[in-house]
C-alpha cells in the first residue's frame, strides 16, 4: 500500500484524535488510554509546538487523503542522552501488515540521521506480537522489561518491553 508519509499540520488535528480513540479502544489493549485522547484543540496546539520543536516532530501516514498512522519522536532533554530519541507509533487497524508501519519506523531513522540521533527506543506491551515481530524485523533489540510500568484506567498496571536500535 502507497502511503504518503509526511510531517503533521495543524489541519490534521481531528483524523489524529479520531485515529487515537480507534485504536486506543480497541480490546486488544494496543495502547494505555482507555480511548481518551487529546481534544482536537489540544492535539492542533501540540502539532503546533512540535512544528516550533527542533528535537522532535510527529510524522503522519497519509493514504489517498486518509491519515492511517501516526508516529511521534521525540528526543531525550538531558545533556548525557540527546543522542537518544523516544518514539510512539500507531496505525488503523485496517491498515497494519501493509507497510505502513514499516514505512513510518524508515522515516524515523531518516529524521533521527538529520537530528544526529543515533539511538531510538520505543515501549510496547509484551502481548502486542504483531508489533514486535515488526521491530524485530526493523533491527529493534529487547533491552529490558519495565515492571508495572503503566497505570491503566482500571486501577492495575501494566509491564512494557523497552526496544531500541543503534542508527
Amino acid at each position: 500500500m502507497n502511503a504518503l508519509i509526511r510531517a503533521a499540520v495543524p489541519g490534521d488535528a481531528e483524523s489524529l484524535v479520531s485515529l487515537a480513540i480507534a485504536v486506543a479502544g480497541e480490546k486488544e489493549g494496543w495502547l494505555i488510554a482507555d480511548a481518551r485522547w487529546r481534544t482536537v484543540g489540544e492535539e492542533r496546539r501540540y502539532i503546533r509546538t512540535l512544528q516550533r520543536h527542533p528535537d522532535a516532530t510527529l510524522l503522519v501516514a497519509d493514504v489517498e487523503g486518509e491519515l492511517v498512522g501516526r508516529l511521534s519522536l521525540m528526543r531525550d532533554p538531558h545533556p548525557a542522552s540527546s543522542h537518544v530519541a523516544d518514539l510512539g507509533v500507531m496505525v488503523a487497524a485496517g491498515h497494519r501488515r501493509s507497510g505502513i508501519g514499516t514505512a513510518l519506523m524508515e522515516a524515523a531513522e531518516a529524521w533521527a540521521a538529520r537530528a544526529g540521533v543515533t539511538k531510538l527506543e520505543l515501549h510496547v506491551f509484551p502481548h502486542n506480537r504483531p508489533a514486535i515481530t515488526l521491530y524485530e524485523k526493523l533491527g529493534y533489540e529487547r533491552e529490558g522489561l519495565r515492571r508495572q510500568h503503566y497505570a491503566r484506567s482500571d486501577g492495575g498496571f501494566s509491564d512494557v518491553l523497552l526496544m531500541a536500535k543503534q542508527l
